[in-house]
């Protein structure tokens, strides 16, 4: 499985929203995005996900470029003004939104049990905006991830809640090892400070991205490329 970004953007009302950009990232993998604020990172994990349509270039799934297909399969997490929950709502309104979503059982005993099954019952009735940002991340990613037929997550930055780049990462890579395909969309956070070399908005030519198994991560095309190496020799 794999998605494929070639060379979209996006003009909006005023003029370019998203400079032309590539992506390419597979099952069991992880990659970084990073633009600067304003630089239409969300415009790009929305045109990802088959939910806004590029300007110029094509997103494909599997080599397909079916926006519906996009739609069904990738899933945006957290992006501002757009899947971003309430502030003013619940924890525990915004868990029984999401499962719906996701299609699971979202009466009041099935959110009080997913609740308690992810250590945060005490916070059942705390305003969304009070959350801690780690736990939100982790939340929001972990319920779009049971939603059916998603095989892509797209973490909409994760960085504009907290500077504590390991817990959005690990949490990233995680999924990853569990056979998603994962993109963090990053702002705020210097390249230097990122796990791995990230993929730029604007660009063409991108770093790889990580190949993610439980025992380890590497970038994509390594292993290939050292078999390719050795049979050639």
């Amino acid at each position: 499985m794999q998605v494929h970004a070639d060379r979209v953007s996006v003009n909006g009302p005023h003029g370019t929203l998203l400079p032309s950009t590539s992506l390419t990232v597979g099952e069991g993998e992880f990659a970084l995005v990073h633009g600067d604020p304003g630089t239409g990172l969300t415009a790009f994990g929305l045109t990802l996900a088959g939910r806004l349509h590029p300007t110029t270039g094509q997103v494909t799934f599997d080599g397909s470029a079916d926006a519906a297909a996009l739609r069904r399969h990738v899933a945006v997490v957290d992006a501002p003004g757009v899947s971003e929950p309430d502030d003013a709502l619940a924890l525990r309104v915004v868990i029984g939104e999401e499962l719906a979503l996701a299609g699971a059982p979202a009466d009041r005993e099935s959110v009080r049990r997913w609740l308690a099954e992810h250590d945060v019952a005490a916070y059942a009735d705390t305003r969304f905006e009070n959350v801690a940002p780690v736990a939100r991340t982790r939340l929001l990613t972990e319920l779009a991830a049971v939603r059916p037929a998603v095989r892509v997550l797209v973490l909409d930055t994760p960085d504009r809640h907290t500077s504590d780049v390991e817990s959005w990462s690990m949490l990233a890579q995680e999924h990853a090892e569990r056979g998603l395909a994962v993109v963090v969309l990053t702002a705020t956070v210097p390249p230097a400070a990122l796990p791995c070399a990230p993929a730029r908005v604007g660009a063409h030519e991108q770093p790889p991205p990580l190949r993610c198994t439980p025992e380890g991560t590497e970038a994509a095309g390594t292993e290939a490329e050292e078999i390719t190496t050795g049979e050639d020799a």
